[in-house]
């Protein structure tokens, strides 16, 4: 109980982060910004400082390498999308099923690897934006485009993950259900990073 009485809200972060990134060369989980900082660690980090009480990376191409990167932090683990190969559809639902099997948590946060720029004051906002946390269903946009990170209450995870299939992720279910539009442009642009610009290793 928090000091007031009321039950403490516990959301748990979710980084997709199984594609092989064949654009990019090699699986996005294994990539560094110029400065040599892991996506996924970056990824993790603004989770992690905008407010979820711990984050599930789900991997798959490259899983075993990929685990390397993450930090050593008992509020972090990984999962892995054995059918990853399926798409973006694949990897939510691993990620979805992990974060289901603890009945306190109320609501998901997702992110993507490749936004290696989300800023924690964008998790920050999509949670602080969004009322009734296990009901909660929120996106941030930028420029009105719709974009990450994608608050999911888990009211609305048996509907989502009923209908998830194939490289699609929750957008048609997120405009379907109406979900609430967070505006983040203020903050960066959130555009995904499909290739390496200025350098960059793993």
């Amino acid at each position: 109980m928090t000091g007031d009485g009321t039950e403490p809200t516990r959301t748990v972060g979710v980084v997709l982060a199984a594609g092989a990134g064949t654009r990019m060369g090699r699986p996005k989980a294994l990539v560094a910004d110029p400065q040599g900082r892991s996506w996924v660690r970056l990824a993790v980090t603004a989770l992690l400082d905008g407010g979820c009480s711990d984050v599930v990376v789900v991997l798959g191409a490259a899983a075993r390498e990929a685990r390397l990167a993450l930090p050593d932090d008992a509020r972090v683990r990984s999962v892995v999308a054995c059918d990853w190969e399926r798409g973006l559809s694949a990897s939510l639902l691993a990620g979805l099923d992990a974060v289901a099997a603890d009945p306190e948590v109320e609501a998901a946060l997702v992110t993507l690897v490749d936004l290696p720029r989300l800023p924690a004051a964008a998790v920050r906002r999509v949670l602080g934006g969004a009322a009734g946390r296990t009901t909660a269903l929120a996106q941030a946009v930028y420029a009105d485009r719709p974009g990450h990170p994608v608050l999911l209450g888990r009211a609305h995870w048996p509907g989502l993950m009923g209908e998830l299939a194939g490289d699609h992720g929750a957008g048609a279910f997120l405009r379907r259900a109406g979900a609430t539009r967070i505006d983040c442009g203020d903050l960066w642009d959130g555009r995904d990073q499909d290739r390496l610009a200025g350098g960059g290793g793993s």
